[in-house]
C-alpha cells in the first residue's frame, strides 16, 4: 500500500473511527457508573482503554502527521454524540415522572393504572390554587409512552423527569411488554 495514501487517508480514518468507539464506550461507562451498574462499567472501561491505547500509540508513531490530530479530535466529538445516542437507545435505569396539573387528575390516574403503571397521586396547593400531583417510577424505556398518554389525556399538565439511581421494589414497576395493548387501543 502506498505510504502517502495510508498516512494521510487510511490512518486518520482509522483513528477517527477508533476514537468514536473509545469515547462512545467511555460515555456509556460513565452513565453506567452514575446509574449504579457497577458490575458492567469495569468491563466497558477495559475495552474503552484498550482502544484508546492502540489509538494513541498510532498517533505517537506519526507525530509529524497533523491529520491524525484532527482525526483524534473529530473522533472525540463524534464519539460523545454517538455514545449519548447509544445510551438513549439502551435507556438503562429508572426515572421519576412528576406530573402537576390544575385540572382533575382522576381520569389520567385511571388510564395510567389501567395500563399497569403504579401511580401515586396527591392533592396540593400551587401558586394559583389547588393542583393534582401524580408520581410514577418508570423504566426509562417506557417513558415516551407515558409522556404521550399524559399529553393526550391532560395536555396542559406540567411534568418533570428525574433520574433515579436505585429502586427498592422493582416488583411495582409494570412489565415492558405492553405494546400489544397499546396498539389495539390506538386502532
Amino acid at each position: 500500500m502506498d505510504s502517502i495514501y495510508y498516512d494521510y487517508l487510511v490512518l486518520p480514518l482509522l483513528i477517527f473511527l477508533a476514537r468514536i468507539c473509545d469515547v462512545s464506550l467511555d460515555t456509556i461507562r460513565v452513565i453506567m457508573v452514575s446509574r449504579g451498574y457497577r458490575k458492567y462499567a469495569p468491563i466497558v472501561g477495559f475495552f474503552q482503554v484498550l482502544i484508546w491505547i492502540i489509538t494513541i500509540t498510532r498517533i505517537m508513531e506519526n507525530l509529524d502527521n497533523w491529520l491524525t490530530y484532527v482525526a483524534y479530535a473529530a473522533g472525540f466529538g463524534m464519539g460523545t454524540y454517538v455514545g449519548m445516542r447509544i445510551e438513549e437507545k439502551i435507556a438503562m435505569g429508572h426515572e421519576l415522572l412528576r406530573i402537576i396539573t390544575r385540572s382533575e387528575v382522576d381520569d389520567l390516574v385511571s388510564i395510567l393504572r389501567q395500563r399497569g403503571y403504579a401511580v401515586t397521586s396527591v392533592n396540593g396547593e400551587g401558586k394559583d390554587g389547588a393542583v393534582g400531583i401524580v408520581f410514577l417510577i418508570l423504566k426509562r424505556k417506557v417513558m415516551p409512552e407515558v409522556i404521550a398518554l399524559v399529553k393526550k389525556h391532560n395536555p396542559k399538565a406540567n411534568y418533570t423527569i428525574e433520574d433515579i439511581r436505585f429502586v427498592s421494589e422493582s416488583a411495582y414497576l409494570p412489565p415492558l411488554k405492553r405494546n400489544i395493548w397499546s396498539k389495539t387501543q390506538h386502532k
